[in-house]
């Protein structure tokens, strides 16, 4: 770990240490870049794995995870 000096918006950063109950800037920002990191990854996933349609109905569903 290093230490970065960057320029921030206070009162964006006041914002997100509010939403998250975060103590400190540290802690505020660290959660910030770890949901940028995880948001990318979902939809590196998504990307990879495409989409589909699928045609359950609720119960259809449930027999299906209660099957597993």
């Amino acid at each position: 770990m290093r230490k970065t000096t960057v320029l921030i918006d206070e009162k964006l950063l006041a914002d997100a240490m509010e939403a998250i109950g975060a103590r400190t800037k540290k802690e505020a920002i660290r959660a910030g870049l770890e949901a940028l990191v995880k948001h990318h990854h979902r939809q590196s996933l998504q990307k990879e794995l495409g989409t589909f349609d699928i045609d359950l109905n609720l119960e259809e569903l449930e027999r299906l995870r209660n099957d597993e």
